[in-house]
């Protein structure tokens, strides 16, 4: 449905920049912003590459595992119904952490197999358990300590201090975290008291 969307937007654009006879615009404009999204994929590369590297220092200095120990009984009390030393707390605590540091593209194949470990827990079905649903919402909403993409972004846009947002940032998605659990637990119960009706 998506991709009907944005074909749909794209020839809308072109339909109106020939009418409005503004097509050299749009050129410039696919040209210019290829350019840019090349440029801004290179920047990003060399602050993900940083991070990432931070993060392998810090799994082997043995910080994951500390804050990994640390969030444990958090996770189990959002995450109920996976049993203890199951697979998918070990993939959803390393995707917490990943997000916490803004490391999105790291937390992404931790989150998928999280997912499956879970999907596993769900007998195989298509339809979503409540833990799968909680952890969309923790992975969608996330908190995040240090946005390393968005000061990739600023680096390579010239801001002259990209790490401004660090606080704006850490107060955004803890609000939109605390948010998304308290609708997530909002619609849980409401469909357990639901059904004991």
């Amino acid at each position: 449905m998506v991709n009907y969307i944005w074909v749909g937007m794209m020839v809308t654009g072109f339909i109106v920049a020939i009418f409005s006879g503004n097509v050299d615009k749009v050129n410039a404009a696919v040209f210019k912003s290829a350019q840019e999204a090349v440029t801004i994929s290179l920047g990003m590369i060399s602050i993900l590459v940083f991070w990432l590297g931070l993060m392998k220092i810090a799994e082997k200095g043995g910080l994951l595992e500390f804050l990994a120990l640390l969030f444990r009984p958090l996770v189990k009390r959002l995450f109920p119904d996976v049993p203890e030393g199951h697979p998918a707390l070990g993939y959803i605590l390393s995707n917490m952490v990943a997000n916490l540091f803004g490391l999105g593209n790291a937390a992404t194949p931790m989150g998928i197999k999280a997912m499956e470990q879970l999907k596993l827990l769900n007998g195989g079905k298509n339809e979503a358990s409540r833990s799968m649903i909680t952890l969309l919402a923790i992975n969608t909403s996330s908190i995040t300590l240090i946005p390393t993409t968005i000061i990739a972004i600023r680096m390579n846009y010239g801001s002259q201090n990209p790490t401004d947002i660090v606080g704006t940032t850490l107060m955004a998605t803890a609000v939109s975290t605390v948010f998304s659990l308290s609708i997530d637990r909002f619609f849980y119960y409401r469909s357990v008291r639901k059904g004991k009706k």
